[in-house]
């Protein structure tokens, strides 16, 4: 396993930790004010160990270890991460595992590498989040102050209030991807919990019927919720990622 910084190219550098193995490489995408050293990354990373299979894992600009402001971050900016520690550090085919927003991240990614993502798995994957289920949720007077102030201060059960920024739901509209097909051939595998109070599983039937792809399958988890991280979930997207990786060879 290896670990280092790599600069996008504006002098913001990316944290990344990289684990040697048979291809497929695995790249997990964190979601939303996450990072690689959440439950469902490290999990992963020690199933893939224990295969044997190559693994890549970061951090995106504003997020974990990486440098940069969150406020400064955007769908499109993020996505280019993912581009840029994919394209300097991984060779051949991918299998790329997505975290609530990672999902969307994901879908983009494939999307503008084709010829080298073979499969996407989707854990709580809330693409198209900042116009769904950000700005279309906003009250009026929500609206205004994010239009007039630029940002705005959402209350989180997670934590501290999220900061929404007019950067970020402006930048999200040029990202859009449920609302025309997914030209996506491979194998996509999307986990959802049907008690998730924050991306409705029912995003996942959407997902499934915009990728053009007719190798799709959700496993719903009736108790489930939105991180998916208990004992037995992290379990499922182990054997969901598994079996992915020996349809493909691995």
């Amino acid at each position: 396993m290896t670990a280092g910084r790599l600069d996008r190219g504006d002098g913001t550098e990316l944290a990344w930790i990289r684990q040697d193995g048979r291809g497929p490489t695995i790249v997990f995408l964190p979601g939303f004010r996450s990072d690689m050293t959440g439950d469902k990354a490290t999990r992963l990373a020690a199933f893939a160990a224990a295969r044997g299979a190559a693994m890549l894992r970061f951090d995106y600009s504003g997020h974990g270890a990486s440098g940069g402001s969150f406020l400064d971050g955007t769908i499109g900016r993020w996505a280019a991460d993912a581009l840029a520690v994919i394209d300097r550090l991984t060779t051949g085919p991918l299998i790329l595992v997505g975290s609530s927003m990672g999902g969307w991240i994901a879908l983009l990614t494939a999307l503008a590498r084709p010829d080298r993502v073979r499969a996407l798995v989707g854990i709580a994957a809330a693409p198209d989040f900042t116009q769904r289920l950000m700005w279309d949720s906003m009250t009026p007077a929500e609206r205004v102050t994010l239009i007039q102030d630029g940002i705005l201060h959402i209350p989180s059960q997670y934590g501290t209030p999220t900061p929404i920024t007019r950067l970020l739901i402006e930048d999200g509209r040029d990202h859009l991807v449920l609302n025309r097909p997914i030209a996506f051939p491979g194998a996509v595998r999307l986990l959802h919990g049907q008690a998730d109070p924050d991306v409705p599983w029912e995003l996942a039937l959407r997902i499934a019927e915009r990728v053009e792809s007719d190798d799709v399958e959700i496993l719903l988890v009736k108790d489930g919720d939105h991180r998916l991280s208990r004992p037995r979930d992290l379990a499922l997207l182990c054997r969901t990622v598994g079996a992915l990786l020996d349809q493909d060879g691995a």
